[in-house]
């Protein structure tokens, strides 16, 4: 996708505010592990983005941060954010793709990914920001769990 590109640390205050409009988690945005991209619009707003963080062994990831601005979806963009992600986490050595979603999983099921063990999940990506902020406040119980084999 050409008009992703790498977040840099004068893009967090942009994305934290897309993601918090996206009611998407924001813990660890800025950690070495979490690889995030981003797109911009004409007059410079993040319109799309899409992310992964890795697991403590690397074969592991969770996506995140697979967003799209209302006013740009409906064109597929969604899914191409997901396999974009899916594809860099490929080619950084993960076998495996792991993501939550209460509200999104007919989206989820198009891209292949299948129900998943969430306390699997959670034990495989224990290192994550985002497991260990939904186990510390109590969230991960109430949260669904999806996964696909990567390559």
């Amino acid at each position: 996708m050409d008009e992703l590109r790498e977040v840099t640390g004068t893009d967090l205050d942009d994305l934290t505010a897309f993601l918090t409009g996206a009611d998407l988690t924001l813990s660890g945005l800025d950690a070495p592990e979490v690889a995030l991209w981003i797109a911009r619009d004409a007059d410079g707003r993040i319109y799309a983005s899409t992310g992964f963080e890795a697991g403590g062994d690397g074969r592991d990831v969770l996506l995140r941060s697979v967003a799209v601005r209302p006013d740009a979806r409906r064109s597929g963009l969604g899914g191409r954010l997901a396999e974009y992600a899916v594809r860099r986490a490929a080619e950084r050595g993960a076998e495996r793709a792991w993501l939550f979603s209460r509200r999104s999983g007919p989206f989820w099921r198009k891209l292949g990914f299948a129900p998943a063990d969430r306390e699997e999940m959670a034990r495989v990506l224990a290192s994550t920001h985002q497991v260990r902020l939904f186990a510390r406040t109590g969230q991960l119980a109430e949260e669904v769990a999806w996964s696909r084999r990567l390559g």
